[in-house]
């Protein structure tokens, strides 16, 4: 078999271009893509040995390499897409949790916006007694007390809806005290308050936002079990 000038010609020019592109990438930080992967294997066909072709195994297994690393982009694709979206929805959603309010275990609450305080009391067993005290932090004084009396093991929710403007209008913070009487005396129980989110930061990694809790603190997202 006779190999014309033109054809010589072509194959190394094919060839040097293969090699400049693996020189580029192995200077530089980029990873080949899917262009250059066609073309390496467009000039190993071209200057193939005539004499021992490529077996059609070796030409499938690359192709089977081609459609991986072309398959491997579109995902990527995809994902930085998926990414983006998630990014923008976590932003809105914090945004949207601004000035609700979470239950926390906790003693001290504030009146909302309409001037009430919530709360939840988990009660480990029956009680013949339930009442919760709302008591000034700076005077101990007892402002209000909520009688519940008798009550089922479980969660029992509490509020007092007509705080004082005095309290409501500077949303001072109360202590608040549970007292319950078990089958067997007194039991000591904290309750659980509504507070209010001031703060939503967005960590760099992880799904879950933290929320900053008006006289709490820093807590996950994800140990929120109610919000009102």
């Amino acid at each position: 078999m006779t190999l014309s000038p033109t054809t010589l010609s072509n194959a190394a020019g094919g060839l040097r271009d293969a090699q400049s592109l693996v020189q580029t990438r192995t200077s530089g930080t980029s990873d080949l893509g899917q262009g250059d992967f066609l073309l390496l294997m467009t000039t190993q066909l071209q200057n193939q040995d005539p004499f021992a072709p490529m077996e059609n195994g070796e030409f499938l297994a690359q192709m089977a390499q081609f459609s991986t690393v072309s398959g491997l982009e579109s995902v990527n694709q995809t994902l930085g897409m998926i990414s983006g979206q998630i990014g923008g929805s976590r932003i809105a959603t914090g945004a949207s949790l601004l000035g609700q309010q979470v239950l926390v275990p906790g003693t001290l609450a504030r009146p909302d916006d309409q001037g009430a305080i919530h709360g939840v009391v988990e009660l480990p067993e029956s009680v013949t007694a339930l009442s919760v005290r709302f008591i000034d932090p700076d005077t101990g004084e007892t402002l209000h007390t909520r009688e519940l009396g008798p009550q089922q093991a479980g969660l029992v929710g509490f509020s007092w809806d007509a705080v004082p403007d005095a309290i409501a209008a500077d949303r001072r913070p109360l202590r608040l005290q549970v007292i319950a009487e078990g089958a067997g005396g007194p039991l000591a129980l904290g309750p659980s308050v509504y507070a209010r989110i001031v703060g939503v930061q967005l960590p760099q990694t992880g799904s879950d936002l933290m929320l900053n809790i008006e006289d709490y603190g820093v807590l996950s997202s994800l140990e929120v079990n109610a919000l009102r």
